[in-house]
């Protein structure tokens, strides 16, 4: 099953785009401020989140359009198609609308029918960051192998919200409602916590078979930010009510998990690393998930202007990782020059002022 065509409604700069008749490799060209990423966005999108830039609803919208805007993909096999659609109605442009078929979906279930990645130059400074933004990436990352993770991740979020709304109280809240809410915690985040070790763990065994170059081979860790399991989970914030109550926020569970990455070749810290350095890992990552992706379900991989930033020898090796991974890759560019290793492979399209044009 592949992604063969993606239409763009009134999305950003696009006001009505199709492609269709994708392939393995598929190049979007063009300008800058064509609108190349916003079609990446727009792919993004088919997936439970914000989307590869993180944006408002509301600022996905066409600037002259009627406050809507709508992303329809459709999934082919042998057996038929799935159309997969997500927007905004022009009166509601602050809730997310998901179908499945024509049916209305939740937006969590789209991980049920993709695994999309991304990779885009705003990520690289992900290591330089603070922790909630390699969080954010280390759960994109396990999303495309379990996409259960989507819905543990909610139910966790939605109860350790309200036990910090209690922890903030005036009033010294009924313990019953802190206990209700611990066992939830618990339960969801010690299976997201799980699911983060896991993915960590398959990705440090991937990374490790990788040779040293010509991408810098990154050494994983993650730190948990509390027991993984969930009746430990349960009992070390029910001991630290105390303690969070001073805070008013809870300083225990699976919103304080860490990812750290050090370059293994020097055992030097990423954040420490070189610009060019951490960029290279980065894409080691990318390209070792990308390696981890189920064939039962399509993998989208989304490349944001990588190619232009590598040498000829690195572009190459690029290419052939690409090649071996079970994703379907979209990759941007300014030009076709970086591409020519895969030209002959790929669909190409040039983006101008919001339009695209069929090149091959």
């Amino acid at each position: 099953m592949t992604l063969d065509r993606l239409l763009l409604t009134r999305f950003r700069n696009h006001r009505e785009t199709l492609l269709q008749g994708t392939a393995r490799f598929n190049l979007l060209v063009g300008e800058n401020g064509a609108g190349k990423t916003n079609v990446l966005e727009a792919l993004s999108l088919l997936a439970p989140g914000r989307g590869l830039r993180r944006a408002a609803l509301p600022d996905m919208a066409a600037k002259d359009g009627t406050g809507g805007f709508a992303v329809s993909a459709d999934l082919a096999n042998d057996a038929g198609a799935i159309r997969l659609g997500t927007g905004t109605a022009p009166d509601r442009p602050g809730r997310r609308l998901v179908q499945v078929n024509g049916a209305e979906a939740a937006a969590n279930s789209l991980s049920e029918w993709l695994a999309i990645g991304w990779l885009t130059p705003a990520m690289d400074r992900l290591f330089a960051e603070g922790p909630s933004a390699r969080r954010r990436f280390l759960d994109r990352l396990v999303l495309a192998l379990e996409p259960g993770h989507a819905r543990n991740s909610a139910r966790f979020d939605n109860a350790l919200r309200e036990r910090n709304r209690l922890l903030g109280a005036e009033v010294e809240p009924d313990p019953s409602w802190f206990t209700a809410l611990e066992a939830q915690i618990a339960e969801a985040g010690a299976l997201v916590a799980q699911a983060r070790a896991r993915l960590v763990e398959r990705l440090s065994s991937a990374l490790e078979e990788l040779p040293e170059a010509p991408f810098a081979r990154p050494a994983l860790t993650y730190i948990p930010g509390g027991p993984l399991t969930a009746d430990t989970l349960a009992q070390a914030l029910a001991d630290g009510r105390r303690r969070d109550r001073a805070a008013q926020r809870s300083l225990i569970g699976p919103h304080r998990d860490e990812l750290t990455v050090t370059m293994a070749g020097k055992d030097q810290p990423a954040a420490d690393c070189s610009t060019g350095e951490q960029k290279a890992m980065l894409i080691a990552i990318t390209l070792a998930h990308a390696g981890l992706l189920a064939p039962e379900r399509p993998g989208l991989l989304l490349l944001d202007e990588v190619a232009a930033h590598l040498d000829p020898l690195r572009r190459e090796a690029l290419f052939e990782r690409l090649r071996s991974c079970g994703a379907q890759v979209w990759l941007t560019g300014t030009e076709l020059a970086p591409f020519s290793g895969i030209e002959q492979e790929a669909a190409v399209w040039r983006v101008s002022d919001g339009a695209v044009e069929r090149l091959n």
